[in-house]
């Protein structure tokens, strides 16, 4: 048995010298190194902006939308979408783990990966069904985890859908619950989406009484699903590209004040100035949307003369698996919610 590089350089074809995400072409021959684990694949979460812009490329035709995922994973080796550059994540059962392989899995283990789909070696040899109103894609197949790569094992006590759709954006509601601090005035924009909801239940938590949230849903339909939750302080529907509107109504609702951190979890480009001008200087604006440009972002900030710290949407932080799982055990209504749209 080959051995294999922590990291999975091993199986990076070209360019040659990078680490499998910004590869363009990885080896996904399903025969381990000595430190990978193999997984029988079940399902598919497809990363938010790359599932839209997917489905917009198929003009909602499912059979389309499966040409199009299995197109990605026979030229790269992987699911990472061209257009966006982002992934998903997956749940599957252990098939096999090399012996050089540290960790506490065993084979029989039901697991959800918590890294990216665009650096995991996949093998798609038959799609079940497409769920695409929430991301989900059932297929026959098989991947490979690299010993760096992070994992949850399933919870027992709640449907695997349900804990699947909640790990694919853990990183978010973990975030918000670092970021955010007693007294706080914060503003979720897209915050009836998934990640959304997930970050307003958190900042309302961190920020306490003292604090404010401020929930920017991107319909009436999305913003209302907050306002039943009563999951903030104020709601209001508003065009995440227009930022001159949404330093309006956040000023209007802030006295002036804006924003001590702004999360952004829209699937859209060009979000990045409402994110930025809602956010008063010396805040945080934090980016989990995937469809950010950073450059756009960096450049933007500068060019209206805002100094507000920038945080990367990293999908991983400590604890971010148990942080998110933890949410829909503290808030039934949250979770209820959730088992009716995602399980």
């Amino acid at each position: 048995m080959k051995k294999g590089c922590p990291y999975g350089t091993h199986r990076v074809i070209s360019p040659k010298g990078v680490l499998p995400q910004p590869a363009d072409v990885i080896d996904n021959t399903m025969e381990i190194y000595d430190n990978e684990v193999l997984i029988d694949v079940q399902t598919l979460n497809v990363d938010s902006a790359s599932f839209t812009q997917i489905e917009r490329q198929a003009e909602g035709n499912v059979e389309e939308i499966k040409k199009i995922m299995k197109g990605i994973v026979a030229k790269a080796g992987k699911h990472k979408n061209p257009v966006t550059g982002s992934g998903g994540m997956l749940i599957g059962t252990v098939k096999e783990i090399g012996p050089a392989y540290v960790g506490d899995l065993k084979v029989g283990d039901k697991i959800a990966t918590l890294v990216s789909l665009s650096l995991t070696p996949l093998v798609i040899d038959e799609i079940f069904e497409v769920r695409p109103d929430i991301d989900q894609v059932d297929i026959k197949g098989q991947a490979i985890l690299f010993q760096s790569g992070i994992y949850a094992k399933l919870p027992s006590d709640m449907p695997e859908t349900l804990a699947l759709s909640v790990l694919d954006v853990a990183g978010a509601p973990a975030q918000a619950a670092k970021l955010v601090k007693p007294g706080d005035t914060v503003v979720v924009i897209g915050g009836g989406g998934k990640s959304g909801l997930l970050c307003l239940y958190e900042a309302k938590k961190r920020a306490g009484v003292t604090g404010k949230v401020i929930c920017v849903g991107g319909s009436e339909k999305s913003t209302d699903r907050a306002r039943k939750l009563n999951l903030a302080d104020e709601y209001f529907a508003a065009d995440a590209t227009d930022a001159v509107g949404m330093y309006n109504k956040i000023s209007e609702l802030t006295g002036g004040q804006l924003a001590d951190i702004v999360i952004n979890c829209v699937n859209i480009e060009n979000t990045e100035m409402a994110s930025i001008l809602a956010c008063k200087d010396g805040g945080t604006v934090y980016f989990f949307s995937m469809a950010t440009s950073f450059t756009k972002a960096a450049l933007g900030a500068e060019g209206v003369g805002k100094d507000v710290n920038m945080i990367v949407g990293n999908g991983y932080t400590k604890g971010h698996a148990e942080i998110s799982l933890q949410v829909l055990r503290e808030s039934p209504a949250l979770k209820e919610l959730f088992l009716e749209m995602y399980a």
